[in-house]
């Protein structure tokens, strides 16, 4: 792989293309800041104008979200994976039918496992622009949306319509829905009946990790974070490793599966056939299947990376509460 195919495959931070309509909210005030990232994968963007920046998946997409403070992503549901790690900031998650049936709140590092089909929100309750990073289930992510109905009818308020066809249309700027395409229906009240409504108490030990409890397992080996057998038990079509100085060695390696190389703190150097490359906090890699590399630190100080690899498992659903 020469240096060029290599950083073809990386989404540098400061490269990020934001999307600030992806959403049926993006007029509604509370959420109108809001700006959506598709790193890897079509993502869920709901907007013509997202920007992709790569579309090959490795059986799971990439995506991000930063906002300012006091910025809310409104209550919406997957039926397949959706799994959070805070890169700045700090977050609070909430969820249920109206939201307020638990919540956590998550800082630098920490990675929420998110159960699926409920209704989930999340806002930025820190004092600074904040960034989530986000891994979602399958190679088409977009197919698994639904907004709970108080988002649907608050957005047709501030003048968004959303088609059956799960695209966006702005009454604002004069667009209508096209012919023989219905807006999108409202969850009936026997499907929101049968969504459950999990407490904090079920929902941390079993889908929140935090990072210092990570790093501590990552002391001399990769903290096993998500998979059959780890922090957080599940099999959503990828694991997630946590990892730090003292759990990697120099030996290259390499996978039969896809790879996905996602820097928290400090600066990696990733080494492989044809070049070497440095990534950085916010950075995306995406190393094929049967490239032969090695991941060492460049720096001293604190340094943490997630890796995660793509499973034969399906797309989720994750397990239930």
């Amino acid at each position: 792989m020469t240096p060029a195919d290599m950083e073809a495959r990386i989404v540098r931070y400061g490269d990020l293309v934001p999307c600030k309509t992806a959403f049926i909210d993006a007029h509604t005030p509370g959420s109108d800041q809001k700006e959506n990232f598709t790193i890897i994968g079509g993502g869920v963007s709901e907007s013509a104008d997202q920007h992709v920046h790569i579309r090959d998946t490795p059986g799971f997409n990439i995506g991000a979200a930063g906002q300012p403070p006091k910025c809310r992503n409104s209550l919406h549901t997957h039926s397949t994976a959706e799994v959070f790690f805070v890169l700045k900031g700090r977050w609070r998650f909430f969820w249920g039918r109206w939201g307020n049936a638990g919540e956590v709140v998550l800082e630098e590092g920490d990675i929420f496992n998110i159960p699926t089909g409920i209704f989930r929100g999340f806002e930025n309750i820190g004092t600074d622009y904040g960034m989530i990073m986000a891994i979602l289930g399958g190679d088409d992510a977009g197919g698994g949306v639904l907004w709970a109905p108080q988002v649907i009818e608050d957005a047709a308020d501030h003048g968004l319509v959303l088609g059956e066809n799960g695209k966006l249309y702005d009454t604002k700027k004069g667009e209508t829905l096209p012919d023989g395409i219905a807006p999108m229906p409202l969850l009936d009240q026997a499907v929101l009946d049968r969504m459950p409504e999990p407490t904090t108490a079920d929902v941390i030990p079993n889908y929140v990790a935090r990072y210092w409890d990570m790093m501590a397992l990552a002391d001399r080996q990769p903290a096993d974070v998500i998979s059959e057998t780890g922090m957080l038990r599940d099999k959503p079509g990828f694991t997630v490793e946590l990892l730090a100085r003292g759990s990697i060695s120099d030996d290259s390696y390499s996978t039969d599966t896809h790879e996905v190389l996602m820097p928290v703190r400090g600066h990696w150097k990733l080494s492989y056939e044809g070049g070497e490359t440095v990534l950085n906090p916010g950075d995306t890699c995406a190393v094929p299947p049967g490239v032969t590399r090695s991941l060492r630190p460049s720096m001293t100080g604190e340094a943490s990376l997630y890796r995660i690899r793509s499973t034969d498992d399906p797309a989720g659903p994750t397990l239930p509460v």
